[in-house]
């Protein structure tokens, strides 16, 4: 198997993978080869890196996040989705800001009565939560406080 960095006449890149060059050759001279993006059939190979094999003794390299050129649509529809299901689920909780891991431990310890809580917490803050068995989870987006606690 063959992967190819691909890139069509608007500048898309893509990968490609292929039985072997001939196999590319022939699905491109056929016109079965074209950007998932655009469309476009003008397809030529790009410029790669060589396949050199890291040294045994090396790190692999931390990834990087997605950035640059488009983000598919279901990935926007299914991130939409996720705002919406969040913000329905916040309509039924209390923000208590700065005090989440305090208001969190009394409600796990029975201190007070159970509701839903959503605040802030520094990341040692939630680690220690964890750590004592209370389960907390992180908002998939970010939330701002109520317009009174901005003053």
């Amino acid at each position: 198997m063959i992967v190819y960095d691909l890139s069509c006449a608007a500048g898309h890149r893509f990968e490609g993978w292929f039985g072997s060059s001939a196999d590319y050759a022939g699905q491109r001279e056929r016109g079965l080869v074209a950007c998932p993006q655009c469309g476009s059939g003008v397809v030529d190979k790009a410029p790669m890196a060589p396949a050199v094999p890291r040294k045994g003794n090396r790190q692999p390299e931390a990834k990087r996040p997605f950035t640059g050129g488009t983000m598919p649509p279901e990935a926007a529809e299914m991130l939409a989705k996720l705002a919406e299901i969040q913000a329905e689920a916040l309509k039924s909780s209390t923000w208590v800001g700065d005090a989440f891991p305090d208001r969190t431990r009394a409600i796990h310890y029975g201190e007070r009565e159970v509701e839903a809580i959503h605040g802030q917490a520094s990341a040692e803050e939630a680690l220690a939560l964890v750590e004592e068995g209370i389960a907390i989870a992180p908002l998939l987006f970010p939330v701002p406080p109520p317009p009174d606690e901005l003053n």
